[in-house]
């Protein structure tokens, strides 16, 4: 065996590890998780807005003549 064949063994060996190790912490969208209760599938009631107070309004400066 050269180094070349090994490499590869060692090389597929832990890519199989790899998706092994995937597959058990982190299914791929739905496969592997309970359906959601039909109460939680509902969109929370919108929040209502609160209109924003006006800003300060500062000193007037006027132009005066000389």
């Amino acid at each position: 065996m050269n180094s070349q064949s090994v490499a590869g063994l060692l090389g597929a060996i832990i890519a199989s590890i790899v998706m092994v190790v995937a597959i058990a912490y982190g299914p791929i969208g739905q496969f592997g998780k309970p359906a959601r209760p039909a109460s939680l599938q509902q969109p929370a009631p919108a929040l209502q807005q609160v209109p924003a107070a006006p800003a300060p309004r500062g000193p007037v400066i006027r132009e005066v003549p000389n």
